[in-house]
């Protein structure tokens, strides 16, 4: 059984999994670190070099992969979720966790994050905010699919948000 995060670019998913590890003594993965890893390059760069279709293969192998790993804490990029294969990785996974946010706390959050700005590509043509509320808009509803335990992290630190799923999903 593992614990997976998916969820909105900016709900927590990296820093969350790393509590969650730490306090399960398990393992924990960022599914788009092992991307950049082997793919040798950010994910902006991926984007720009080959587009967002390779990326997203790359995607799907990664989670393919970690699908196999048991006991373990994962962090999945916020597009994980797109194609129906790593759906159904996912879905094999154990208890799975949609983080979420308002727009604003994201966008918020986003901009705060200078270690990983760089590295992470536009999807829209628009950025920003008006991204945010299309790509939470065009992936709710298969978030919610995907999760056994929704955990909003709206005004809540990191390690309340991790107490909450140990709660939720009866590990603690």
């Amino acid at each position: 059984m593992n614990l997976v995060l998916i969820g909105s670019r900016g709900t927590g998913k990296s820093t969350v999994a790393r509590l969650l590890a730490a306090r399960l003594g398990w393992p924990t993965f960022d599914a788009d670190v092992v991307i950049e890893s082997r793919a040798g390059k950010s994910i902006a760069q991926i984007f720009a070099d080959d587009g967002e279709p390779a990326f997203r293969d790359w995607e799907s192998k990664i989670v393919a992969e970690l699908a196999a790993i048991d006991q373990c804490v994962l962090a999945m990029g916020g597009g994980a979720v797109v194609r129906p294969e790593n759906r159904a990785a996912i879905a094999r996974q154990g208890h799975v966790v949609w983080l979420q946010a308002s727009p604003e706390t994201l966008w918020q959050r986003i901009q705060a994050d200078q270690a990983t700005a760089p590295r992470r590509p536009n999807l829209t043509p628009q950025g920003g905010i008006t991204e945010i509320i299309a790509t939470l808009d065009a992936r709710a509803e298969i978030y919610r699919q995907c999760a056994q335990l929704e955990v909003d992290t709206q005004g809540k630190t990191p390690d309340e948000v991790a107490e909450a799923i140990l709660a939720q999903a009866k590990l603690c």
